[in-house]
């Protein structure tokens, strides 16, 4: 491939809800680029983009995927993103990399949850974008009922430069505003230019100064001569409307069917004439793109177990060539570059050179990952990195195979090097694996990865909910262990005070007088306070917000030893909880729930229905925060239940403040349950 100037570049993400259409959009611009002989179809599973395994088999993109279209002697660096928000890290690694979107909308279903939830995140960034209206030749898809719904939804900022010429079956052609010429379509993708028709001229003409006039804003000196009557030339309102896209003012709206090619040469023609280049971008942020230094992005990584790892990058800043290095300013370790990747979904080809701006790959970085930025050591740049949403849904797993424990956290590792939205961690009370994702579609592909790449399985399990044991009486319990051999004997013998503590730790202290236990033998009985705290008398849980204190006791000036004291403490301890009337203490979580305003009663019931505590509410823009206090075990599939209850748009954040005691009745089933697990596990 040949290596593109700055200016001739476009980085471009599709981005919309599933099943809108992206992945064939963009295997029909790869088809008219003429980089392939044929269109693929997700049905066949015979894309470029959806390559990988798990997305031929579950026909959806789950890989944001690179696929570079030459076209007019542009070269547009098109990144074709999931549409499901288990895989929304994909789609914020692609944005940070990219100079503009494309929103894809499908004609029949309109506006739908996630394409609002990746419209929001681009104007957060303020990430121009053009859309395009799909799937315009299927049953009950509408062109104006699906623009006033962008309108509603997304803002009024959405103008059309496209009408569609006939509807549904009939659906033909599209009316060109920025030309005012017509394109209707032949079978095999081909087209022919025509005059508008008649009945559209009024709609064609009325729509054109919409979109003169929205042009216009993109300059002050056009919109000065628009207001005083002038008429713009088509080189002008080009000018304006490329302009008013990079500012974010305007959102052209084109149209057409990916599925029979209609509309996608239009497409591919706004994408080089009027999105910004990354020089564009650069100069809109007041830099200078020759005064800056080299300064590459790593934004996703694929983790190979033959091939080794792939690193993807955008250059932001100057220009890299094969076979040289560079240095990781996060990790502060030198890298060598070897061969230039220039990745086609799959497919590759190499370039000596990448010119600022471009987005290539190279294979086996050892230091490297995701969001790290590479650069020049005697010019060092850190790029910011990409805020990628924090995982929320956790299952527990172990290897099927007693030998794959190592095996297992080895593979994981590399898996979390691809996906840096999952977490692996080990629950030191419970003892648990847990891998957190962002759902249950998410894990699902993680675990069909971790057996298809690195040949692990694993067993699955719900997370066990960190409950504690503690007690609310005081009692005193003596704790006494002897035993005799034909040699020396054990003996030891305490008398401890056990109450309830403050805290959630335990405390231990000694009141003894009289040499009635040695002062040696002392840390011995703490040692075996302590042992027992790790399973308590009810279920086997950690005993906290204890309080012990050993009184009394006696010894032995032959037998006693540390070993006979700490197990004496043990005894004593083990009685004294029974007797101290033991209970059960859960987890309670402090939680921070974002929602849309109108989903606020749905959320504040189900929070309350779960044993919460509402503390507060309060805005953020259009959204509502909740905060309350919920018990952790009624919150284990609560990722699944708000994604649910507000079809996506909720998301929240929690983390375990303290505990409380468990109401009885509740207690005496987690009990059961515990003691069959525990008998199960024997």
């Amino acid at each position: 491939m040949k290596v593109y100037p700055t200016e001739r570049l476009r980085n471009v993400a599709l981005i919309s809800h599933g099943g809108a259409g992206k992945t064939s959009l963009a295997e029909t611009m790869a088809f008219n680029a003429g980089h392939t002989t044929r269109v693929g179809k997700v049905e066949d599973g015979t894309t470029i983009s959806d390559f990988h395994p798990e997305e031929i088999k579950r026909k959806m993109t789950i890989n944001a995927t690179l696929v570079p279209i030459e076209w007019k002697d542009n070269k547009i660096n098109l990144i074709d993103t999931p549409g499901f928000a288990d895989y929304a890290a994909e789609v914020k690694a692609a944005m940070r990399v990219v100079d503009s979107l494309i929103v894809v909308v499908e004609g029949v279903s309109g506006v739908e949850v996630q394409t609002e939830v990746y419209w929001e995140e681009a104007e957060k960034h303020n990430i121009p974008r053009i859309a395009f209206i799909n799937k315009l030749d299927r049953e009950n898809s509408s062109f104006s009922r699906t623009l006033e719904q962008m309108r509603e939804n997304l803002g009024h900022k959405v103008v059309p430069i496209q009408l569609p010429i006939g509807s549904e079956n009939s659906f033909t052609g599209i009316v060109d505003l920025l030309h005012m010429k017509a394109f209707t379509w032949e079978a095999g993708g081909k087209f022919k230019e025509s005059e508008i028709p008649a009945d559209m001229a009024d709609e064609a003409a009325s729509a054109r100064e919409q979109l003169v006039e929205s042009s216009a804003e993109g300059n002050d000196d056009l919109l000065t001569k628009y207001l005083e009557g002038e008429t713009l030339t088509p080189e002008e309102v080009y000018a304006g409307l490329k302009a008013a896209i990079i500012k974010g003012t305007v959102v052209p709206v084109l149209c057409g069917s990916a599925g029979k090619n209609i509309g996608v040469h239009q497409l591919l023609d706004l994408i080089v004439e009027s999105l910004p280049s990354p020089a564009d971008t650069l100069a809109a942020e007041g830099k200078n793109l020759n005064a800056e230094p080299t300064a590459a992005l790593i934004f996703k990584t694929l983790a190979d177990p033959y091939v080794g790892k792939l690193s993807f990058f955008r250059l932001f800043s100057g220009s890299i060539k094969a076979d040289s290095f560079l240095y990781n300013a996060n990790r502060e370790k030198e890298e060598k570059i070897g061969q230039i990747l220039v990745m086609r979904g799959k497919n590759q080809d190499t370039v000596t050179e990448l010119k600022a701006g471009d987005i290539a790959a190279v294979a086996k970085l050892g230091e490297t990952t995701t969001g790290d930025t590479l650069c020049q050591k005697n010019n060092q740049v850190q790029l910011e990195g990409i805020e990628f949403p924090e995982p929320r849904f956790s299952v527990a797993i172990e290897p099927k195979s007693k030998g794959d424990e190592d095996k297992l956290g080895s593979a994981i590792n590399r898996l979390m090097e691809e996906d840096p939205s999952i977490r692996w961690t080990k629950n030191p009370e419970t003892r648990q694996n847990l891998l957190t994702g962002m759902g249950e579609s998410h894990l699902d592909i993680i675990l069909e990865r971790l057996q298809r790449k690195f040949g692990v399985e694993v067993n699955t399990k719900d997370p066990i909910v960190p409950y504690r044991e503690t007690i609310r009486g005081t009692v005193k319990v003596e704790g006494k262990h002897k035993k005799q051999t034909g040699g020396h004997g054990q003996y030891g013998h305490v008398w401890l005070e056990i109450s309830p503590g403050s805290g959630n730790e335990y405390e231990f202290t000694e009141s003894l007088f009289g040499g009635s236990v040695p002062k040696q033998y002392v840390p011995a009985v703490e040692k075996g306070v302590k042992e027992f705290m790790s399973e308590g008398v009810l279920a086997g849980y950690p005993v906290s917000g204890v309080k012990v204190n050993l009184y009394d006791g006696s010894y032995h000036t032959v037998d006693s030893n540390e070993l006979s004291f700490k197990l004496a403490a043990i005894i004593a301890m083990k009685k004294g909880m029974e007797q101290a009337k033991p209970t059960l203490l859960e987890p309670i979580a402090e939680v921070e729930v974002t929602i849309p305003e109108q989903f606020m009663g749905d959320i504040m019931g189900d929070l309350t229905g779960k044993r919460g505590r509402i503390l507060g509410m309060e805005p953020k823009g259009r959204y509502q925060i909740i905060k309350a206090q919920v018990p952790a075990a009624e919150m284990q599939r609560y990722a699944i239940e708000l994604k649910s209850m507000t079809q996506g748009r909720g998301f929240y954040k929690m983390d375990i403040t303290g505990y409380e005691e468990l109401p009885p009745n509740m207690a005496e089933k987690v009990i059961a349950a515990r003691k069959a697990e525990k008998a199960e596990e024997k």
